[in-house]
């Protein structure tokens, strides 16, 4: 008898208790490991995905999960005064994983720091094209005065990953930051390791600790996820994508593309630069390589984005016309003979390889001469990034380009404009274009954007587009959560839910 009440008051209180969400460790498996962990890098796909809101935190950020649109972070409101400049009210009772009080002279260091050339920070591309001045006007406010102005200037701020005022110029190996995670422990080769903080400003998140693994073949990845070794891989194929109950698509944010170097011959002719968009039979992918619900690519933005232009057409496969524009270019002198090096990263994406590898001879088959190089991550940006190395010859620069803000700005001065540091190529028009369209609001905006995608794309020629994205994830079924388009380049351990 007493037993009996002894089990029927615990089940009572167990009734009673309130239920608490579960928390605990989880370990996610990447395709390519970080080669920095520095802030002010966070904007390239592997260093994001790491220290992005979880490390190192932006005035604002963008929400893809729910739709809210832009939403505070480090900033808790923000206007536009008479003037155009911004006015943004920050945060109180924040500090940084080293215990400093985190305010205003915080974040303009963090953007002089951005910009200063004593680095090579990643994200001062975003804000190329204007001039910015920044006004502490106390602790916690700051003004921004842009020239031209900038009526997305919030949103751009999205990228801007704050850091305390002692932080050095150079480069860091242990990023200090707002987020809700510190680093406890870097083993290059081997793993990254975030603890969850006891003085975050915010909600505390039920991931208490995260360890990343790397591994560039994507069916190990999805079966470290299946046998228990990690609970999340937020990148795996669409071939090892066949369990309901832990795998899933999502639209991803990312464009494929070749970015062509115009300044070197052949490349420099416009007759080649159309001869290897028609070369390359995009369709024969989808399906095989490529996942059957990916979008054939017009333009280096996807097509939720404002000014996105549907009245501009994929490039046929013709590798007849492909072969004719190569002999008309070689009757004028142009050497067309002269090996084109595709350089590729590796694991970048999946199948990235066979991928590389079609386009390589597809390419050959129209009588081009055309090499394939792979490299890492860090030796990629040394060719994607100006400046260009002089003596080079003519390159193809395989990449996927992330915009998932909705708006063409985050793409298109540092892809186009002659002083984009990843631009191939200098057009005065597309300069104008594209100031008059970062400049401008509304449907005149949108009208701005339209032009400058058909431009690049059926005049200039300015790239090899291939495909818009769909990734596919392995979820443990001890998690509760599922991909956005922004997966792919930032995985806040915060939406992660534990059952």
């Amino acid at each position: 008898m007493k037993r009996t009440l002894i089990m029927g008051a615990l089940m009572l209180g167990s009734a009673l208790a309130p239920a608490f969400a579960a928390s605990g460790p989880v370990k996610i498996v990447l395709p390519e490991e970080a080669d920095l962990l520095e802030p002010c890098m966070a904007t390239r796909s592997n260093i994001g995905r790491i220290i992005m809101q979880n490390v190192s935190e932006t005035l604002t950020e963008l929400d893809v999960r729910e739709g809210k649109g832009l939403m505070p972070r480090l900033a808790e409101s923000w206007e536009q005064k008479e003037d155009g400049s911004w006015r943004f009210n920050l945060r109180k009772g924040v500090k940084f994983s080293d215990g400093t009080d985190f305010n205003a002279k915080d974040v303009k260091y963090s953007f002089d720091r951005v910009m200063s050339d004593k680095n090579a920070c990643e994200s001062r591309r975003y804000f190329g094209g204007m001039n910015i001045k920044i006004d502490v006007v106390d602790d916690t406010t700051v003004d921004f005065t842009v020239d031209p102005v900038q009526p997305i200037l919030p949103l751009l701020l999205s990228l801007l990953t704050i850091v305390p005022e002692e932080t050095p110029m150079e480069f860091v190996r242990e990023p200090v930051g707002t987020g809700p995670y510190k680093l406890t422990d870097w083993t290059p080769g081997q793993q990254i390791v975030l603890s969850a903080r006891d003085d975050y400003w915010g909600e505390k998140p039920e991931v208490t600790e995260a360890t990343y693994l790397f591994r560039a073949d994507p069916a190990v990845r999805a079966a470290m996820v299946q046998t228990g070794e990690a609970d999340l891989s937020p990148s795996i194929s669409q071939t090892e994508a066949t369990n309901p109950a832990t795998d899933f698509s999502y639209l991803d944010s990312e464009t494929v593309y070749l970015r062509i170097d115009h300044n070197i011959e052949p490349l420099n002719d416009v007759r080649i630069r159309r001869a290897l968009n028609l070369a390359i039979d995009r369709e024969a992918f989808l399906g095989t390589l490529v996942p059957d619900s990916a979008v054939l690519a017009t333009a280096i933005v996807p097509p939720p984005t404002l000014g996105w232009n549907p009245d501009v057409k994929v490039f046929p496969y013709d590798p007849e016309q492909a072969k004719k524009l190569i002999e008309e270019a070689k009757a004028d002198g142009v050497k067309v003979d002269t090996p084109i090096t595709i350089i590729a990263r590796t694991a970048n994406f999946p199948n990235v390889t066979e991928i590389m590898e079609a386009i390589q001879a597809q390419l050959q088959e129209v009588g081009l001469k055309v090499e394939l190089k792979f490299v890492e991550v860090a030796e990629h940006e040394v060719y994607y990034s100006k400046p260009f190395k002089e003596g080079r010859g003519p390159q193809l620069v395989a990449a996927m380009h992330d915009n998932s803000k909705g708006d063409p700005s985050f793409s298109m001065f540092f892809k186009y404009d002659s002083e984009g540091t990843q631009s191939g190529f200098s057009d005065p028009k597309v300069d104008d274009l594209i100031a008059r369209a970062s400049a401008a609001v509304g449907d005149e905006r949108a009208k701005l954007w339209s032009e400058v995608i058909a431009y690049v794309h059926d005049e200039v020629v300015a790239d090899v587009l291939l495909f818009h994205m769909v990734g596919f994830s392995r979820v443990s079924e001890r998690l509760d959560f599922k991909p956005t388009m922004a997966t792919n380049s930032m995985l806040q351990l915060s939406e992660i839910k534990i059952k």
